[in-house]
């Protein structure tokens, strides 16, 4: 996909790959769509709604940097997790720098002399390990500043600043966009000078056809409870556009599946006399439409697959096999 590149002042260019690395609900989606200024990565309250790697080009003429959006780093059960977890560790190797998101951690705790505690928690140590071993730059971001009061931060730093040797700290709010571009030169600095690696127009190399599939699930996870999210899979079956289409004089076609794992998933997404998906449906194409730019007719069907987040065979169908 493309955008046009915004203008800013002159500086030795660099370039290269910056993996964006964390807990899942840190905000890394959330810090991608804003830092782009596009609707990339799907976001909604739930973990884990990030699933395969998304990449994220901003460019400016002094720098250019590839931002790989990873699922959340979580304890991983079953085949649908291990693959989330591979696919953010396996960025470490092929990136030149990682963005190691953390919210602030702060506890509550009277019997701490400050009131205060701050907890990095066995997953961050987790983490920390890996970043460790990768032997790459880390910029550390404490994302969510807005959650707690400023003087509440320094013991966040203070609480993190031993863990690895991070190049850089910095406390920011991908929510309300607070120090973004200064966390953006912060990510710059760690990378190569060099020419750019994408022209400069190109804002993803993500398909559409996956954009729509993860719009659908987008919708699914923000309208439905409990399992449901977690057990729902979504694949494109047929895209039927033309230019003429997309010049606005016709609709661009989408036929959708909704996977589930149980009847009563299925009852669930549907809902009483359709109305769930209806509402699923219309939410989905009207962001679909703001993608495409043009009118768009989406369907929607729902089927059963029994423990598809468990076999290798449907996972691999549903493109979540490394």
């Amino acid at each position: 996909m493309k955008r046009v590149a915004k203008k800013r002042n002159d500086a030795p260019h660099r370039s290269g790959f910056c993996a964006i690395i964390g807990r899942p609900n840190v905000g890394k989606s959330t810090l991608l769509n804003r830092v782009l200024g596009e609707k990339l990565s799907i976001v909604s309250p739930k973990p884990q709604t990030t699933r395969n790697r998304v990449l994220g080009v901003l460019t400016r003429p002094d720098l250019q940097v590839a931002f790989l959006d990873t699922p959340g780093i979580h304890r991983a059960r079953g085949g649908l997790n291990r693959f989330m977890v591979e696919q953010a560790l396996g960025a470490l190797p092929e990136v030149d720098c990682v963005l190691y998101l953390i919210e602030p951690g702060i506890v509550r705790d009277p019997a701490v002399p400050s009131g205060i505690r701050v907890e990095i928690g066995e997953v961050n140590q987790f983490i920390v390990e890996k970043l460790r071993e990768s032997g790459k730059p880390v910029v550390l971001g404490i994302n969510k500043i807005d959650t707690v009061p400023k003087h509440e931060l320094l013991p966040v730093i203070e609480a993190w600043k031993d863990a690895l040797p991070f190049a850089a700290i910095f406390p920011f709010s991908a929510l309300h966009g607070d120090g973004i571009d200064q966390l953006v030169d912060l990510v710059g600095e760690q990378l190569p000078e060099g020419p750019p690696l994408f022209p400069p127009d190109v804002y993803t190399d993500v398909a559409e056809r996956f954009l729509v599939s993860e719009y659908v699930r987008e919708q699914i996870l923000r309208s439905t409870r409990q399992e449901v999210p977690y057990s729902t899979a979504v694949a494109v079956e047929s895209f039927d556009e033309s230019e003429r289409e997309r010049e606005g004089r016709g609709l661009v076609r989408i036929f959708a599946r909704i996977y589930v794992e149980r009847d009563s998933q299925k009852a669930i997404i549907i809902g009483r006399r359709g109305e769930m998906l209806k509402k699923i449906g219309t939410a989905a194409r009207l962001e679909i439409e703001k993608l495409l730019g043009c009118k768009v007719f989406l369907s929607l069907e729902v089927t059963v697959e029994p423990r598809w987040s468990e076999r290798e065979d449907a996972l691999r169908r549903l493109g979540y096999s490394s």
